[in-house]
Order: structure tokens, then C-alpha cells, then sequence
């Protein structure tokens, strides 16, 4: 089914938060095409846009009429919140509101597709993501949930920042990333393409084992479709400072899947033990990287490892 929506169109439309509008004609498209709409339920939603470091980003929220708590919820990278339906609806089934936002050069918000000049550009995305959320008087607890970049964004935020936070509820970071897979490598492509080139095709690989994820990824309206390097050598020196941050007192929910071909995940899984306070963690044998997107029934266990735990931190 091809999309219906004109992605600048749409984020040129769009006020923030706070000055709520209904959902216009290009917004109940795009919700629909990524399953976002949750026909059913009683909700309170809006999609906005908000500025930080130069950048216009989309936020995005669902509010049940039941609420506990609220989950901000950050995407990985080359994602996007439309990839995100599981995870909100599992939010929701916890009467959690969600809130959400399209990093910069991701999905409906702006800046060059993929890419970041510094890490600490996210730092200030989730900043000014808090500042909606207040905006818009989202219940507490604030927990806050990340998948692979989205867990790095979380980390960092943590392990920086983690005593003033607003967001004291769990965190949940799904195959979080501290480096990737085989980043020696990476490191020495970078130096060695850098004077020639600003980046280089992405390849698009079987990271999910749902055998639907892969085509529907590949006809993504709103899939980059280049690997900067400008990105790379942020993650360079991100990693070195993530390495060097202090140690948390929180203590992280974490899955990961061990046929994980994308992160570094028993290296990443060393340093957030080093990091933090005896995390718990899920492995499964079989997940790939995107947990968000795995099968029914990877999801289904993970989703109950999650309930159980977080089920006494939004009463």
C-alpha cells in the first residue's frame, strides 16, 4: 500500500504540543500507513513539532484514560516512531502514556537524512522532548525506553544527567547500543573513506526473524537510504566518552537478543554492568537486533519480562 503523505507537507503543518489541533487529513494517513491509529481505544493523541539545535522534529503522543505513568520512547537508528507500534500498544496495555519523537534526519523531522554532527544533539533532542511532555502535563513516573540508539540516548542521558532528570521512572533499553558490531573495522573505513566521501549505501540486512519486516523496511517511505560518515565519526567519539562516564546507582531493564548481528552486544552488555547497578537482563537466543519488529512470540516473552518488572514503578 503506498503512502499518502507528504513528510515536509505534513511537519510544515504542525504546531506544538501544547496548541493541540486535531489530526489533519495527511495525519490520519500517515498514522494508518504505520498502524499508529489504534482503532478501539479510548484516546487522547496529537502529533506536533518542536525545535531544538536547529532542527524541526514531530513529536507524537497517546493518552488513555487510564494512566499511571508515561514512557518516552526513542528510536533506533535509520527508525522512526512509526516502527514502534508493538511497543506502544504494550505501553498502553499498561495504561502508560506514550510519548515519542523522529530524531533528527529520521522520519518526519528534519536535517540531513541519517546523520548527527555530535552526539550531544540527541543529549538536547530529549531535553526539549521533557519540555513537551510538560507542556502537556504528562503523568508521572516518567520511564523512559530506547531501542539500540534510543538505549544509547537513555545511557547518556543517565549516566550525565541522571540525578537532575525529570524521568525517575525504569529504564528499558532494547539491545541498547555502546558500539557496533566489529568496530575496529568500522573505525578503520572511517578514517580511510573520510577525505573521499560522505557516506556510502546502506545495506539493508535481516535483522528481525519476522519475514514480513525486511520488505516492509525496504518500502519505507521514510527509510534513509545512505550511511553518512559524519555519523560514524560522532559515534567515534561518543563511544569514548560513554566509556568514560560515571557510574549509575539506576538499575536498567535490558533485552537483548544473541543473534544480534548489528551491536556489539557482549561487549555493550559488560559496560552497562560496569555502569550500573546490577541490571537485569533478558536474552534471547534467537532475537536479531530489532526487538521493536521481532516475532509474536519473541515479543510476548520480552513484554512479560518487562511487565513484571516495571509493574510496581507507576503505582
Amino acid at each position: 500500500m503506498p503512502a499518502t503523505f507528504d513528510p515536509d507537507q505534513l511537519r510544515a503543518s504542525l504546531k506544538p504540543l501544547a496548541e493541540w489541533q486535531p489530526l489533519s487529513e495527511q495525519a490520519r494517513a500517515y498514522r494508518h500507513f504505520y498502524g499508529l491509529d489504534f482503532p478501539g481505544r479510548e484516546l487522547r493523541t496529537g502529533l506536533g513539532r518542536f525545535e531544538a539545535g536547529g532542527y524541526q522534529l514531530v513529536s507524537q503522543f497517546w493518552w488513555p484514560e487510564k494512566v499511571k505513568a508515561t514512557l518516552f520512547l526513542l528510536h533506533g537508528y535509520y527508525d522512526h516512531t512509526g516502527l514502534y507500534r508493538h511497543v506502544i500498544e504494550w505501553a498502553l496495555d499498561q495504561d502508560f502514556a506514550v510519548i515519542a519523537c523522529d530524531l533528527p534526519g529520521h522520519g518526519l523531522s528534519s536535517g540531513p537524512r541519517a546523520s548527527i554532527r555530535d552526539f550531544s544533539e540527541y543529549q538536547d533532542v530529549l531535553q526539549a522532548l521533557f519540555a513537551e511532555a510538560q507542556s502537556i502535563s504528562l503523568p508521572q513516573p516518567w520511564h523512559l525506553c530506547g531501542q539500540s540508539t534510543g538505549g544509547a540516548i537513555v545511557v547518556d542521558h543517565v549516566l550525565n544527567h541522571g540525578e537532575g532528570s525529570p524521568a525517575q521512572g525504569q529504564l528499558i533499553l532494547m539491545a541498547p547500543l555502546v558500539r557496533p558490531r566489529a568496530w575496529g573495522w568500522s573505525q578503520l573505513s572511517y578514517y580511510l573513506l573520510r577525505p573521499f566521501v560522505r557516506g556510502v549505501a546502506r545495506r539493508f540486512s535481516e535483522n528481525s526473524n519476522d519475514p514480513d519486516f525486511l520488505p516492509f523496511l525496504q518500502a519505507d517511505p521514510l527509510q534513509p537510504l545512505r550511511l553518512p560518515t559524519a555519523w560514524v565519526g560522532a559515534l567515534a567519539r561518543w563511544v569514548k566518552r560513554i566509556e568514560a562516564a560515571p557510574h549509575s546507582l539506576r538499575r536498567p531493564l535490558i533485552v537483548q537478543g544473541q543473534a544480534d548481528m548489528t551491536v556489539d552486544w557482549q561487549h555493550n552488555l559488560q559496560v552497562l554492568k560496569w555502569k550500573f547497578d546490577r541490571p537485569q537482563i533478558l536474552l534471547l537466543a534467537e532475537a536479531r537486533h530489532h526487538l521493536a519488529n521481532e516475532t509474536v512470540e519473541m515479543r510476548e516473552e520480552y513484554f512479560e519480562f518487562l511487565s513484571k518488572r516495571i509493574k510496581g514503578r507507576n503505582l
